[in-house]
């Protein structure tokens, strides 16, 4: 069973950070690739960074190299994405979903397994 749960939105100033968890579930976390989107209102939804916890190898969209790190726990099973510098344009629903290969980093295959989200407002 794939589970994924995102917790760590609010609300911050501009210029502040944040860091979102996304706890999956063991199978999930050890062999597939675990990426963060996010979705503000009346927009599409963006592909921002995936990982490997297997492996640690990440990538990150261009628009948020710089600002946005991921990192992760491996007794937690836990992928973080650290936020820093936060902007008005950053506010958005963020998820986190999960499929089997990174892609190199792409974001044109569709992720299969999705988190609820977590409201993020700068």
């Amino acid at each position: 069973h794939v589970q994924l749960v995102e917790s760590g939105g609010g609300s911050v100033q501009t210029g502040g950070s944040l860091r979102l968890s996304c706890s999956v579930s063991r199978g999930t976390y050890s062999t597939m690739c675990v990426g963060w989107f996010r979705q503000a209102a009346g927009k599409e939804r963006e592909g921002l960074a995936s990982t490997y916890p297997s492996t640690g190898n990440t990538w990150y969209v261009d628009s948020v190299k710089g600002r946005f790190t991921l990192s992760q726990d491996n007794a937690e099973n836990t992928v973080y994405l650290e936020m820093n510098n936060l902007k008005p344009e950053d506010t958005a629903v963020y998820s986190c979903a999960a499929r089997a290969y990174c892609n190199s980093g792409s974001f044109s295959l569709t992720y299969v397994f999705w988190g609820q989200g977590t409201q993020v407002t700068v």
